[in-house]
């Protein structure tokens, strides 16, 4: 991992609990298939760590951001999904702001800089 690589994954790191959130703007989904929504939307050049990840469902749910549910049996063990509740929605929707208003200030910070 070079010192850029570490950077991003620091500075996505803090934004785990949004990018969750996004993912299940879109519809419900299991644990696993958030993990893969992340890498592939990335093309492969950022993964999540399941156990990070599961906290994370752990954190949001218990903060009332998501709800879990039990699906049906396929192929083995039943799946637990999860889905963005009206306070998920509005505390994604406050982040992607803060998000925004950030990246202004860092763009209009780095203008000009020699790259």
């Amino acid at each position: 991992m070079t010192k850029d690589d570490a950077f991003a994954a620091d500075l996505l790191r803090g934004h785990t609990d949004t990018i969750v959130l996004g993912v299940l703007r879109r519809g419900d989904a299991y644990g696993f298939e958030i993990y893969k929504a992340i890498r592939d939307a990335t093309g492969g050049a950022h993964e999540i760590k399941e156990a990070t990840l599961y906290a994370t469902y752990r954190r949001l749910e218990k903060d009332g951001l998501v709800e879990s549910y039990w699906g049906d049996e396929s192929q083995g063990g039943r799946r637990k999904y999860y889905r963005i509740t009206d306070a998920g929605r509005a505390v994604f929707g406050s982040n992607v702001a803060a998000w925004t208003a950030t990246r202004r200030i860092i763009d209009s910070l780095l203008e000009g800089t020699d790259k």
